[in-house]
């Protein structure tokens, strides 16, 4: 079974690869060719993931929704209906309460269009500059809808607490990981890993639930 991943982050994917792995998921896409044949003759009751990368022509979609469950959704849907498959799409966000939610639905466009992840972060560590540490508190939230061709969707949520740090911290993940701390680590998901972060992130948790949907397509 084929399962369209509707983004072309790398990073999304291999996250969502990771946290899929157990639910009998490969990506044939990140893979060699040898190796892609190999697992191609036994794949049945797998997953092969996709993403926008594997269909040049896919519409874009603009997320100029007020939510992340109507940006997530409107990506699936159209992806869905484009490419005839089972689509899975998210939209994730920081949410910061000193800031009254933002950057909320446009975290990836908070510092402009083509800023870079170090932009965005250094444009909130400015903003907070003169927050003090208990009024820091945030949270990323992940809205996914898992779409078919019919137009049969399906959304969850899944919602990580923390607050934000003082400066970067950590050197792996991405977008603002380094500076999102986990109360209970007292460390940021850039400290913690992939590993660790894959466990108990904002998108893990709503994968856990994504999990469920596909052993229900499996078995149609």
């Amino acid at each position: 079974m084929k399962l369209v991943v509707a983004t072309n982050n790398p990073h999304k994917i291999k996250e969502i690869v990771s946290i899929l792995r157990g639910q009998n998921v490969v990506c044939l896409g990140l893979m060699s060719d040898t190796t892609r044949r190999r697992i191609d003759e036994h794949k049945a009751n797998k997953y092969e993931i996709l993403s926008l990368k594997d269909f040049p022509d896919a519409p874009v979609v603009t997320e100029d929704g007020s939510t992340f469950e109507e940006n997530a959704v409107k990506k699936a849907s159209i992806i869905a209906r484009h490419t005839g498959l089972l689509t899975l799409a998210d939209d994730s966000g920081l949410e910061v309460d000193a800031l009254n939610g933002e950057p909320g639905v446009k975290s990836a466009r908070f510092a402009g269009e083509n800023a870079t992840d170090e932009d965005r972060n250094r444009k909130l560590l400015n903003l907070l500059k003169d927050v003090p540490e208990s009024k820091r508190s945030a949270r990323f939230k992940c809205a996914m809808a898992l779409s078919d061709p019919q137009g049969n969707t399906h959304i969850v949520l899944g919602v990580c607490e923390g607050s934000i740090a003082f400066e970067p911290r950590g050197n792996t993940g991405f977008g603002y990981d380094p500076v999102f701390i986990v109360p209970c680590y007292r460390k940021t998901f850039a400290e913690l890993g992939p590993e660790i972060k894959n466990r108990i992130s904002h998108r893990a948790i709503a994968l856990q639930k994504i999990k469920k949907l596909l052993q229900y397509h499996q078995k149609e």
